[in-house]
């Protein structure tokens, strides 16, 4: 049972932004197809899930980069199951640089969802398939609640539309990235770069939605959410770092 996976690739102009830097949701696409590897290498992919019905869905994610490699620059992504937590099935990354240099880590929760009843769903079989990395430390804590603060937000109205869905018929999990760097708009992240955030998934988005966003900043934070009659569905939280220094990712507490 191979208990970790590697995977080096060198970064596309199609995975960069305006700036020529990795683009936030291009992380998250690489983190999903890392972990979609090593998933199908474990006996717990796409196509052994839905056998039991059940495909994987993510819940909770938290990513924290030193710094955002540029077009051309070679990437490693280390990834592993960490110890299951209730229905949650965590799973660990870190990112590093063309000198093996650790330069970004991200910790996500996982859960297996009822194809049929679209609800969260235990599966002892596929759980027993997961390696044991009890002995391996966790990269950063796990990923917390988003809380959107109070006060004034800049309100939105946001449909699905065909690019945002996926193979499970909902808005895939790195789209509200995108949605919510178009939020923050061009001059934002001109003068800032996403070095810190978090995603929850709440409620999964299907076509024909209507999504209602809220975007309230405080200096470099930010925290952008999306509700579906009035029931949050998901929310983004995060900190651009200025442009004119990289600060480091800082406590991993």
């Amino acid at each position: 049972m191979q208990k970790s996976y590697i995977e080096t690739s060198e970064l596309r102009t199609c995975q960069c932004d305006l700036s020529g830097e990795w683009r936030p949701s291009a992380i998250l696409e690489t983190l999903q197809e890392t972990a979609t590897t090593h998933s199908n290498m474990l006996g717990v992919g796409r196509a052994d899930t839905l056998r039991a019905g059940l495909v994987w869905v993510l819940s909770r994610l938290r990513v924290e980069m030193k710094r955002l490699p540029v077009i051309g620059e070679s990437v490693s992504v280390e990834t592993w199951p960490t110890p299951q937590r209730h229905l949650f099935f965590p799973r660990a990354s870190v990112i590093r640089g063309p000198q093996g240099e650790e330069i970004g880590a991200a910790m996500s929760l996982w859960v297996l969802m009822d194809v049929e009843t679209r609800r969260i769903a235990g599966n002892a079989d596929i759980a027993a398939r997961m390696p044991d990395n009890t002995d391996r430390p966790m990269p950063l804590g796990m990923p917390a609640t988003i809380r959107m603060p109070e006060g004034g937000a800049e309100r939105s109205v946001i449909e699905p539309q065909y690019a945002d869905l996926d193979l499970n018929g909902h808005v895939n999990n790195t789209k509200y990235l995108d949605w919510c760097c178009n939020a923050l708009g061009i001059d934002a992240l001109r003068r800032g770069r996403l070095l810190r955030f978090g995603v929850s998934y709440e409620a999964e988005i299907r076509p024909g939605s209507r999504v209602e966003t809220s975007l309230a900043r405080r200096d470099g934070a930010f925290t952008f959410c999306g509700e579906l009659e009035g029931r949050r569905s998901f929310a983004v939280a995060g900190e651009l770092a200025p442009r004119n220094g990289c600060a480091d990712a800082g406590d991993r507490s």
